[in-house]
């Protein structure tokens, strides 16, 4: 059985493709990695895009500290909003170069330092940690 997550990159990648080609951007999904002027401007609109589907998850929930006589806890919806920062996550990741394979890599490297870091209190947050994970 294909691995779930490089099932998940194939897919958000044609859809890319797709998406690019129907809206007419004028260059292929496959010409942003490294180049980056073109990285630069869709890691930004990915972000925002996760931006604005973090925006939609947090008004699913009932964060209105005044309105506490109304459920507004959507959980079908957020799980729908979770799926949509995912679809955008993946692209800037893809906009990066960045495999399913790398980020599983990369997780379990930066999941060691953030353990590290509990272990020994966090006390100092030390970038320097970070420079071996890739």
């Amino acid at each position: 059985m294909k691995d779930l997550l490089s099932e998940i990159w194939d897919m958000q990648r044609e859809l890319n493709r797709y998406t690019l080609k129907q809206n007419d951007h004028g260059f292929d999904y496959n010409d942003i990695p490294g180049n980056r002027q073109l990285q630069n401007e869709w890691v930004q609109k990915y972000a925002l895009a996760m931006s604005q589907e973090i925006g939609e998850m947090v008004d699913s929930t009932n964060w209105k500290w005044w309105r506490t006589k109304v459920d507004l806890f959507d959980e079908q919806n957020l799980k729908v909003e979770l799926v949509d920062i995912l679809h955008f996550w993946v692209s800037a990741c893809q906009v990066m170069g960045l495999s399913a394979e790398d980020v599983h890599r990369m997780y379990m490297q930066k999941n060691a330092v953030n353990r590290k870091r509990q272990d020994d209190g966090y006390l100092v947050k030390d970038e320097a940690d970070n420079r071996s994970i890739g």
